[in-house]
């Protein structure tokens, strides 16, 4: 069991699959967790992490047997609320900051291997990955305060996940959080009272650089591999596999490749995958109207943009570019990439 004192009366405990945050006077919070959330004053704020071999059925199907059983763990029965994650609570961050009048310390436990984008169409099918966060203040923020602490949290997550390039697995766009992610904001509300929770107040400054940074700490323990994926990784995540981007160069006259092809092409010359980076990246922006406005003629660019060997650039069409469907960048940088390495055989 791990034990470490937060503030005077308040200490955090981890201990098996259990995170808490357990204070002797009265918390009160504003959360999303799945067990007593929402505005309440407990003296327990739970992470519950769910242990291998528990069954997602028996998970949805009664939550709380899974919640009530791990608190006890920890010696709680009552005055609690629980937030519940698939991450392993071992991985868990603490990242702590103060101020002259108040301190803030943040927990996190982290895994987003089914990113999601929020406001897109989802069709979930499992459950995995989950972003869990506690804030708490020693101090007395207000309750808007508190409300406004726990959207700057989320804010900060979700740029910890930019920070990475985490993507969606609906749609490959950028990536915001999990679907199951909960924050609690916790404060036994004491001292002056802190009245602005915002990213530029004096609260959400330390809230926001605390969450960052506890979230991108939590990701790493938990999914090392977010810091070593290869150009291939990255576009797979943009929904555009190899062998989906062999099929549709394919489709040029004369361009006939297959994905081990592909691979063989970017193993031989490294700075191509840069380039397709580079392409994808446009390619976000073109896809949302949000290409610079100091040219016009983007399309145009984007056939030129393949210019990524040492050989003469070339805009000519070859016969079939028009069927290939893939987004303008790295359509045209793939093509020049291909018919480039084929010249040279």
């Amino acid at each position: 069991m791990e034990e470490f004192a937060l503030a005077e009366n308040t200490k955090l405990i981890v201990k098996d699959n259990v995170l808490a945050v357990i204070c002797d006077n009265v918390l009160k919070t504003i959360s999303s967790a799945i067990f007593n959330g929402g505005s309440k004053q407990v003296r327990a704020v739970l992470n519950v992490g769910v242990p291998e071999g528990y069954s997602d059925h028996s998970l949805h199907l009664d939550p709380l047997e899974l919640i009530t059983s791990s608190a006890a763990k920890v010696g709680l029965t009552k005055d609690y609320l629980a937030m519940v994650t698939a991450a392993k609570i071992k991985n868990y961050s603490l990242v702590s900051k103060k101020s002259d009048n108040f301190s803030v310390h943040v927990a996190a436990t982290a895994g987003c291997s089914h990113g999601e984008s929020s406001g897109e169409e989802m069709d979930v099918q499992e459950i995995l990955g989950t972003i869990n966060i506690i804030v708490f203040i020693d101090g007395n923020p207000s309750e808007s305060s508190m409300v406004a602490a726990l959207i700057t949290a989320t804010e900060a997550k979700s740029a910890a996940l930019r920070d990475f390039d985490v993507r969606s697995r609906y749609t490959g766009d950028s990536a915001t959080g999990s679907i199951t992610d909960s924050v609690t904001v916790a404060s036994p509300c004491h001292g002056k009272t802190l009245s602005l929770g915002g990213p530029a107040s004096k609260l959400g400054k330390l809230v926001g650089y605390c969450a960052r940074h506890a979230v991108t700490e939590a990701l790493l323990k938990q999914e090392p591999v977010w810091v070593c994926r290869s150009v291939l990784d990255r576009l797979k995540e943009r929904h555009l596999p190899l062998e989906k981007l062999a099929a549709e160069v394919s489709k040029v006259e004369g361009l006939t490749v297959t994905a081990d092809g592909l691979v063989e092409i970017l193993s031989k010359n490294p700075s191509a995958g840069v380039w397709l980076l580079a392409a994808v990246k446009m390619d976000d922006d073109y896809k949302k109207n949000l290409l610079p406005t100091d040219f016009t003629a983007w399309t145009e660019i984007s056939k030129c943009f393949g210019a990524i060997t040492q050989s003469k650039q070339n805009c000519e069409k070859l016969p079939n570019y028009d069927s290939v469907d893939l987004p303008p960048f790295i359509k045209y940088a793939l093509i020049k990439l291909v018919k480039d390495a084929q010249s040279m055989r």
